[in-house]
């Protein structure tokens, strides 16, 4: 896996992202109550505290928990909640240990059916249905892994000139073009929210 992503909109977090598939994962993991590039950015940062140039899942599943949430709540944090998403990196660490002997990669290679792959990625933890589609839709669109029926397994996510999610992300122009879609989703919740409020009394 050596390809150029644009996903942390920074050239050495973009690079380690597009040559580890642990870092990848990692970042789709933090893709959370944060804007998209400082979860992207999260995995390099996380490297580089650790003294090494890529992420490795041994070494952060045996790793000290405290001393790992120390590690992510660093200035600048890592995320918004550094100490929950340490858990949850080595949840992810150890879960990748224990059925792909570490390598994060195993996950998809070799795997010829979208919905099987689909399946392996929900079963990661932290990633539920949605997360899993988007990642799907990354290696589809930006990493070259396409299995038979990846689109349609992918969900909306793996429309063609879709602009919904990280894995439609090559630049700063089509950045601006997800994040308008997020506000879109946010303000139509927002009305139909105020919609079902206002609704309620008189039911």
């Amino acid at each position: 896996m050596d390809v150029t992503l644009h996903l942390a909109q920074d050239p050495d977090a973009d690079a380690l992202l597009g040559r580890s598939p642990l870092a990848a994962l990692t970042g789709m993991l933090l893709d959370q109550q944060i804007p998209m590039e400082w979860a992207f950015k999260g995995p390099a940062t996380i490297a580089q505290r650790l003294g090494a140039d890529d992420l490795d899942a041994h070494e952060i599943a045996a790793y000290d928990p405290d001393a790992f949430a120390a590690l992510l709540s660093d200035k600048p944090a890592v995320h918004r909640y550094p100490g929950s998403m340490a858990g949850r990196i080595q949840q992810l660490c150890r879960y990748l240990v224990e059925h792909y002997d570490g390598d994060a990669e195993a996950v998809w290679r070799g795997v010829d059916d979208g919905k099987q792959l689909l399946k392996r990625l929900e079963e990661l933890p932290g990633f539920g249905k949605q997360k899993a589609q988007i990642f799907l839709a990354l290696l589809g669109k930006q990493l070259g892994v396409r299995p038979t029926g990846w689109r349609e397994a992918a969900g909306a996510y793996g429309e063609e000139t879709s602009f919904r999610s990280v894995a439609d992300i090559t630049g700063p122009e089509s950045l601006a073009k997800v994040r308008a879609h997020k506000q879109e989703l946010k303000a139509a919740a927002k009305v139909a929210k105020a919609s079902k409020a206002a609704k309620k009394p008189a039911e």
